[in-house]
């Protein structure tokens, strides 16, 4: 089964998560991860709307989980946690 990464993120300072972004890539494209959405429109029909979401691929729910506790991603993640407020859940799925 694949993993996935799904993030719903407000940004607060868009040149902080443009560096988040280009670590991120970097950790997902190490752990064969892929971006299926990033960003974009989408339709809000129930909840509270963020201003970004992002769905990234895995082949597996380790490999997600792997990326996201990696060295790569931590640097990520430090500059992610000053420049937005983000929900963030890895999900295994078909």
């Amino acid at each position: 089964m694949k993993g996935y990464w799904i993030a719903r993120v407000d940004v607060s300072d868009p040149e902080g998560y443009g560096e988040y972004a280009k670590i991120a890539t970097q950790a997902v494209e190490e752990f064969g991860g892929r971006f299926l959405a990033r960003g974009g429109k989408f339709l809000s029909k129930e909840g509270t709307n963020r201003q970004r979401n992002v769905i990234v691929e895995f082949p597996s729910l380790e490999s997600a989980n792997n990326c996201y506790n990696s060295a790569t991603y931590k640097r990520a993640l430090a500059i992610a946690h000053k420049s937005a407020e983000r929900e963030f859940i890895i999900l295994e799925g078909a």
